[in-house]
C-alpha cells in the first residue's frame, strides 16, 4: 500500500501529535531522538526539521524508504518484537513513541535514555475497544501504566489518561511526557490541557 502524497511530491506523512509537539521544548535543538516504531516518520521528520539528529526505527522498510535522503534522519529496519533490542549500548537525549506497545520493552527503552533525556509517549489504553481499534488488551495500557513505567526512574512532567476526539474519532489514550531526575525542572511549557 503506497501512501498518498502532498502537492510537492513527498509522501503525506500527517502532522506531527499534538501532544509530542506541545513538550517538545524538553528536546533541545541537535539532540539525538529515537522515533521508534515510527512509520512514515511524521515525529522524526519534525524533529529533524528542528535541527535534531534522529534515529528512525520500525519494522516496514518501505515506510523507512520513505525517509531516504531526509537530512537528519537515520533509518534501522528491527522487528522490535521478536529478538534482542535492536539498539545495545546506543543513549538518546529523547524518545518519542506513539500508537505502539510492546510492553518487553519498556526496559530497553529506559536504558536507553540519557540521565537528563525525555520520554514523550502517547498510546491506547483500556476503554479503546469501545470505539476501534485497537481492541486487543496486548496493545492496551492499563489504568495509569506509563506512570507506573516510569515511576522512581523519571520526573513526570504530564500525565493524561482518557477519552479524545483524534480527527473526529473518539479514542481512549495515555499520554506521558517525563525526564530524567538530573534534568532541571523544565521552565516556559505550556500548561496541562483537559482531558474529556
Amino acid at each position: 500500500m503506497s501512501a498518498s502524497t502532498s502537492g510537492s511530491g513527498r509522501p503525506d506523512v500527517g502532522l506531527p501529535s499534538p501532544w509530542v509537539v506541545r513538550f517538545a521544548p524538553l528536546v533541545a535543538p541537535g539532540a539525538r531522538v529515537l522515533d521508534l516504531a515510527c512509520g512514515r516518520g511524521r515525529h522524526a521528520r519534525w524533529f529533524a526539521s528542528r535541527g535534531c539528529r534522529v534515529q528512525a526505527v520500525d519494522r516496514d522498510v518501505e515506510a523507512l524508504a520513505s525517509m531516504a535522503g531526509v537530512p537528519g534522519i537515520d533509518t534501522s529496519a528491527c522487528d522490535l518484537e521478536s529478538g534482542a533490542w535492536p539498539l545495545p549500548g546506543e543513549r538518546f537525549d529523547a524518545i518519542v513513541v506513539t500508537h505502539y506497545l510492546h510492553r518487553p520493552l519498556f526496559p530497553d527503552l529506559l536504558a536507553a535514555l540519557n540521565d537528563d533525556g525525555a520520554l514523550l509517549y502517547e498510546t491506547f489504553a483500556r476503554g479503546n475497544e469501545a470505539h476501534g481499534r485497537p481492541t486487543n488488551p496486548a496493545f492496551l495500557l492499563m489504568p495509569r501504566e506509563l506512570l507506573r513505567v516510569v515511576e522512581g526512574r523519571l520526573e513526570v512532567v504530564a500525565f493524561e489518561e482518557g477519552r479524545v476526539d483524534e480527527g473526529g474519532r473518539v479514542a481512549v489514550v495515555q499520554r506521558l511526557a517525563a525526564v530524567g531526575a538530573r534534568r532541571a525542572w523544565p521552565q516556559g511549557l505550556p500548561s496541562a490541557g483537559r482531558m474529556r
